[in-house]
């Protein structure tokens, strides 16, 4: 069952076609690679998907619904959330606060319930650290709560920008180069902790990533852009055998594949 759709999905920047009649369709519990050259529109997919930008034309439906033309944190209260190429963490503020920003979206208090301190107010700040402790200790940093963001290595880092993003209850995770700048050890570990988000939170999952042994080890299925059009789409196996493929990212004539 599909979770999200685009259908001739067309985002233009003046003269430039950035996404290009795009159909995607990902299915639900899902982790879809899309994948391409710098330039290939990844990015604004994804900026697509989320609201930031609007497509000038085709569709793009979430949960059997249309999602084009919402503002972005509408989308995040339908269920979508993202994560960014460059960590967009609030450095200055402790792991637990940048938790508590995602699960803002889901509070109910207003203005005149945190002056005053109502008790409504009150019991929904605790249930909100509690949550956000829970997803401290579910990426492995249970006890840093207090610590500022900046302090920590770019792993943590990565892990904890995912868990603001976890906070607000999304069914749909969007990964942007999840991976980039890490070494193999923390390769890996980020690897096996999207699976488990898959697996154990069953929530799905669409990664932009450029390591492909990342790519081809926990992909269900990939989609591959350049120049804002699909050039192809299939199994892991199938992609890094693609002449199509093995030509947009290493040019002509070469014989070597992706691995």
């Amino acid at each position: 069952m599909s979770i999200l759709t685009t259908q001739g999905m067309t985002k233009r920047f003046g003269g430039l076609v950035a996404v290009n009649t795009l159909d995607l369709v990902v299915e639900e519990n899902s982790i879809h690679s899309v994948i391409g050259p710098n330039g290939a529109g990844k990015t604004t997919l994804f900026n697509c998907i989320t609201g930031f930008y609007k497509p000038e034309d085709g569709g793009v439906d979430f949960d059997d619904r249309s999602i084009v033309g919402l503002t972005p944190d509408r989308i995040v209260h339908r269920g979508i959330s993202r994560t960014y190429q460059n960590i967009r963490l609030f450095p200055n503020l402790t792991a637990m606060e940048n938790i508590l920003v995602g699960i803002h979206c889901h509070l109910k208090s207003g203005f005149f319930g945190i002056v005053l301190k109502l008790p409504g107010t009150i019991k929904e700040e605790k249930e909100a650290a509690v949550e956000a402790r829970r997803l401290l200790k579910f990426i492995n940093m249970d006890g840093k709560g207090d610590l500022l963001a900046k302090n920590f290595p770019y792993g943590e880092q990565r892990r904890l920008e995912i868990a603001r993003a976890l906070a607000s209850r999304p069914k749909l995770l969007l990964l942007d180069e999840p991976t980039a700048g890490m070494n193999p050890s923390e390769t890996q570990s980020m690897m096996d902790f999207i699976e488990h988000l898959r697996d154990e939170l069953g929530i799905t999952i669409v990664l932009i990533e450029h390591q492909m042994r990342v790519v081809m080890g926990i992909s269900d299925i990939i989609t591959v852009l350049d120049y804002g059009k699909k050039i192809a789409e299939g199994l892991p196996d199938e992609i890094k055998k693609d002449p199509i493929v093995i030509e947009a990212y290493l040019g002509s004539g070469s014989a070597a594949e992706i691995h």
